[in-house]
């Protein structure tokens, strides 16, 4: 076996470690569950949302490309600070669930 070779598990390792690092850093694991979401059309509803975990939607960062129950396609969506939000909007959001499966 090249000398490499027995190198690439362990650079595997601490590439996976530096990436746990810098997304922790950016607040990627700060909301994890129920949160309330956005889709590009304006939609609000609550979604399942945990870091590195994502079965009924495609993960790019800090959107998600996935299933608006509300408008009843497919869309991106992100994460909607609660301070940005009435309460109006709030009860409008955890009306409308997605899927349960995250």
């Amino acid at each position: 076996m090249p000398p490499l070779a027995g190198l690439l598990p362990l650079l595997a390792v601490a590439g996976l470690v530096i990436w746990l690092l810098v997304a922790g850093r950016r607040g990627a694991f700060q909301a994890a569950g129920n949160v309330i979401v956005r889709c590009s059309a304006g939609h609000l509803f609550t979604t399942t949302w945990l870091p590195l975990v994502s079965l009924k939607a495609i993960r790019l960062g800090p959107i998600r490309f996935q299933y608006c129950p509300v408008g009843r396609h497919f869309t991106f969506v992100t994460r909607v600070p609660d301070s940005d939000l009435t309460d109006a909007e709030r009860l409008a959001a955890r009306r409308q669930h997605d899927a349960a499966v995250p």
